[in-house]
């Protein structure tokens, strides 16, 4: 009964693999099929813009030769009578410098993205990385309106400012804020926050230089070039940056939140481990090592381990 069952559990294995893996192929070989076409577009472009600047180039040469020599064989008298000729001649030089099909030389890099690819880079990314790297959260730079777990994974709301906190440069005395003790500046780093129990929360990442004092808009996350976070009030969720908010119309609410940093490809994905589902994902081009960075105002989060 054991071996059978066994037996069994094996093929289902082998079953969901095999039909993973053709799905993967299917999608390889369309986006590969699409990426080429983008480039062949793309190539065809640039010989149509060499073409133009090339004919371009001559019919200005051939401008400025006769211009060059109205000008030095003509006499002041005759140049005067030739004044309409010759800003005839300089206004069709001026039209040949127009550029012909510009926008079509960009290459357009939506053609490369693929949901389901994302999904599951993201689920193996997650699956294989979450929980390796020791995150932690700087106790020095933790509002006094949180309270910070022994082991510095665990964040609590306080409605009642704590007096016991230390001021310091490092530390937020407004926002309910906090940074984690580790920044990343190279490679693939994940990590997964237990939010099943806050209705008012910030997850991301953002510069060491993030102001962290006042309640300006300098120092609340989101709000600044300075931050990049998914948030959560109430049954409103959204990704945020430099005050620019983007609504997201999530199902349900997500009990763990899974935050995947690819520094190489300048990406910023947030992922619902639960139901397998791509959140949010966000291209930048970002200026600095960025720490994990989290907020909450109501009840707690927690970095899973």
């Amino acid at each position: 009964m054991q071996q059978s069952m066994a037996s069994a559990a094996r093929e289902l294995v082998i079953q969901r693999l095999g039909l993973v893996r053709s799905l993967c192929e299917t999608e390889e070989q369309r986006l590969l099929e699409r990426v080429h076409g983008e480039e062949e577009r793309a190539h065809q472009s640039i010989l149509t813009q060499r073409v133009h600047w090339a004919e371009a180039l001559q019919k200005l040469d051939t401008i400025r030769t006769s211009l060059v020599d109205m000008l030095t064989h003509t006499d002041d008298l005759q140049l005067i009578q030739k004044e309409q000729e010759i800003f005839e001649r300089a206004e069709e030089a001026e039209g040949i410098l127009d550029p012909q099909e510009s926008k079509k030389l960009n290459f357009n890099e939506t053609c490369a993205w693929s949901p389901l690819l994302t999904q599951l880079w993201a689920t193996a990314a997650l699956g294989s990385l979450s929980g390796t790297e020791d995150v932690r959260i700087d106790e020095r730079t933790v509002s006094p309106f949180l309270q910070l777990s022994d082991d510095g994974r665990t964040l609590t709301f306080n409605a009642k400012k704590s007096k016991a906190c230390a001021d310091g440069p490092e530390r937020f005395d407004h926002w309910p804020n906090a940074l984690a003790a580790t920044s990343f500046q190279s490679g693939l780093h994940a990590w997964m926050v237990n939010v099943q129990n806050s209705c008012a929360y910030k997850v991301g990442v953002a510069l060491g230089q993030l102001p962290r004092k006042g309640s300006g808009s300098d120092s609340r996350l989101g709000h600044n070039a300075y931050s990049w976070v998914f948030s959560r009030y109430d049954q409103e969720f959204c990704f945020s940056h430099g005050g620019q908010h983007v609504p997201l119309g999530l199902l349900r609410c997500p009990a763990q939140l899974g935050v995947l940093l690819d520094l190489q490809a300048q990406e910023l994905l947030f992922y619902d481990p639960t139901s397998g589902t791509v959140l949010h994902t966000h291209h930048a081009s970002f200026p600095g090592p960025l720490f994990p960075v989290f907020a909450v105002a109501d009840q707690t989060i927690s970095i899973v381990h």
